[in-house]
């Protein structure tokens, strides 16, 4: 019998089907006499980070039931050169390589292996240059016309957004004669998610307002 692999199939919305690549990947597991383990569906773009199936495949590797895996292409595998270039490397540890159907074999313990990942590792690095370069003059561009970025000094969005709640609680256990007000803050900080301090806070705001 020949290697043993996964089939990993990959379309980006619900109304595309993995059926065509899936053909296409039985016949050139067949021709080169790998042997199918499990055929493995996902719907989801590329930069989804939850693929299930794809994590079903790395567990396989990992617990040495699989040789190597087989796409279509490496677009279909990798979000990202930096995605791709990860998970070759974890592939590796096992001994197991990603086969695209062009015949190109992605193994890292070999010396082709290794040449493609010193590639891979420096388009990787230009896509993170590029990406912060662009975070960073839309960042300037933004300032340049005046917007205030990031949280502003007295700015307190879940606090503000959750007062009214806090207020209606804290005047809910008055009205039931809770004795310890520590405890009632408590209380009402565990149900909303949030802190004591969080909650004293907000009732100090609505005294010194009142």
């Amino acid at each position: 019998m020949g290697q043993r692999a996964a089939i990993y199939c990959r379309v980006s919305t619900a109304d595309q089907s993995c059926e065509r690549q899936a053909r296409d990947l039985r016949a050139f597991a067949k021709r080169g006499g790998y042997q199918v383990i499990k055929v493995f569906k996902e719907t989801g773009s590329g930069t989804k980070l939850d693929r299930a199936e794809r994590k079903k495949i790395m567990a396989l590797a990992q617990a040495r039931e699989i040789d190597c895996v087989l796409v279509t292409e490496l677009s279909r595998w990798g979000r990202s050169t930096h995605d791709l270039l990860g998970t070759l490397r974890e592939l590796e540890s096992w001994k197991v390589s990603v086969i695209a159907m062009s015949g190109m074999t992605f193994d890292l313990s070999t010396p082709h292996g290794r040449m493609m990942a010193t590639f891979l590792s420096g388009i990787a690095e230009f896509e993170r240059d590029l990406i912060s370069e662009r975070v960073k003059s839309g960042l300037a561009a933004a300032r340049a016309r005046g917007r205030k970025l990031g949280r502003q000094p007295g700015q307190r969005p879940k606090s503000d957004r959750l007062a009214p709640k806090v207020v209606a609680l804290v005047d809910e256990g008055r009205m039931v004669a809770l004795v310890d007000e520590g405890r009632s803050y408590r209380w009402i900080a565990r149900d909303l998610g949030i802190s004591k301090n969080t909650v004293m806070d907000i009732v100090k705001r609505k005294r010194d307002v009142a």
